[in-house]
């Protein structure tokens, strides 16, 4: 029998674990069954393309992910590739087929009130410590900045005669982020605390106590911390204040391309998750807000 064949070839030439051997055997079992039901005549040596794919609608139709259909395909793909190399098969019905492609999670982002309440109403802690978290928390929503952009900044990266902010993201590519006063005020604050509290003037616009710039482990802490007061979403990073800035920027008209620019996305692809973002927010207004929806 083929299977029998190949699953040997798997454990005896290719050092397959038994599990692995295992989940080979029901894909193909299922597709063997899944052909029979189609016809009589069907074998997996006389299995098409189409036939294939009509099993993979049977299948995401059953409730399977993509993800495991994929991994049915990848057994097939090793089953028929055995099968030409024995000379069993002359043409492989796979080759032409594509698997269904995983679904993308959508950003995670605060409402605009969640992250209001985070910055005017929960508790910071006293003195340097509570105004630089706060000062953080604010740069993220602002300007949208990637962690490592955060940590990266420097005194003279910030214009406050021309309300710019240079950073350095991927791959070293500078941009430059307006700012307006809401922002200017914070830093402007936030700096003359720092400077009072720091001994030596640092070079980092965000430090520690000592004066060092800070780590992403710190301000991952502070973040979710911070978050935790308000929201209950299951993460509660930095990245999330990223989604957030870009959600309200779309929310209020913004161009996609402006957005793109200051998130500094290389291609627009990776701007327009934000637009199914925000349709999913509003297909939500809309089955509450509607009577008969």
């Amino acid at each position: 029998m083929l299977i029998d064949s190949f699953l040997n070839y798997l454990q005896f030439e290719k050092n397959y674990s038994q599990k692995t051997i295992n989940s080979y055997r029901i894909d193909l079992i299922q597709l063997e069954r899944y052909a029979k039901d189609c016809s009589e005549e069907l074998t997996l040596t006389n299995v098409d393309a189409d036939i294939i794919r009509q099993w993979i609608i049977y299948l995401m139709d059953k409730g399977y992910t993509a993800s495991s259909v994929n991994r049915k395909l990848s057994s097939l793909r090793s089953f028929y590739k055995f099968l030409l190399i024995k000379k069993e098969i002359s043409t492989d019905p796979i080759r032409k087929v594509v698997g269904p492609k995983k679904k993308k999670p959508l950003p995670i982002f605060l409402k605009e009130t969640d992250i209001n309440k985070i910055l005017d109403e929960t508790e910071f802690k006293e003195g340097f410590i509570g105004v630089r978290d706060r000062m953080i928390i604010e740069m993220f929503y602002a300007t949208g900045i990637r962690l490592s952009e955060l940590i990266g900044l420097n005194d003279v990266n910030i214009d406050f005669n021309d309300s710019l902010i240079k950073v350095t993201g991927k791959r070293n590519k500078q941009r430059l982020i307006p700012f307006g006063n809401e922002l200017k005020k914070s830093m402007l604050k936030y700096l003359s605390i720092r400077n009072k509290t720091i001994a030596a003037l640092p070079e980092s616009f965000f430090v520690k106590e000592n004066g060092e710039r800070l780590y992403s482990a710190l301000v991952e802490r502070l973040v979710k911390r911070q978050l935790s007061k308000v929201v209950t979403l299951k993460k509660k990073s930095p990245h999330v204040l990223r989604h957030t800035f870009a959600t309200a920027m779309l929310n209020n008209e913004a161009n996609l391309n402006a957005i793109k620019e200051l998130l500094g996305h290389a291609s627009l692809a990776a701007t327009e998750v934000y637009t199914h973002t925000t349709f999913e927010e509003l297909k939500n207004i809309y089955k509450l807000a509607h009577p008969r929806a």
